[in-house]
């Protein structure tokens, strides 16, 4: 079985968010780092090369494919800001309607920039995530 290519490595999460060109994304991280380290009680880590992730959670799917990956996180895309926070078990709609400009994939939440959103609702559905990511391990 193939390895999981995106771990947790001694990448710097510093020098990542130094790397990005644009002020206000590269502070917009800078926030979503402090907000994550909050919610986990965890620092950042690198995991792979472009996500920036917080504490682990094991993971095995019904195929048998089983590995270790960041409980949240993000990563600053061309786009988005892509937030890995495993929305797909729903629960959050009353959260996402107030939250203002985003997109929604299978588990990931898209912004543009924190200023397009309700920073109090992005911040409940982080502390949300976490606590039911860690109920349901």
């Amino acid at each position: 079985m193939a390895e999981n290519k995106t771990r947790q490595n001694d990448l710097s999460v510093s020098d990542y968010v130094d790397a990005i060109t644009d002020p206000v994304r590269r502070q917009d991280c800078l926030a979503l780092i402090e907000l994550m380290s909050a919610a986990t009680g965890h620092q950042a880590r690198m995991w792979g090369t472009s996500i920036v992730g917080f504490d682990t959670r094991h993971y095995r799917y019904e195929s048998g494919r089983e590995g270790d990956i960041c409980l949240i996180g993000f990563a600053s895309r061309k786009q988005d800001l892509a937030l890995y926070l495993m929305l797909g078990a729903g629960g959050y709609d009353d959260l996402l309607a107030g939250l203002g400009k985003h997109k929604l994939g299978k588990g990931c939440l898209y912004i543009k920039r924190l200023s397009d959103v309700h920073l109090p609702s992005l911040t409940s559905i982080i502390e949300q995530t976490v606590i039911r990511i860690r109920q349901s391990t």
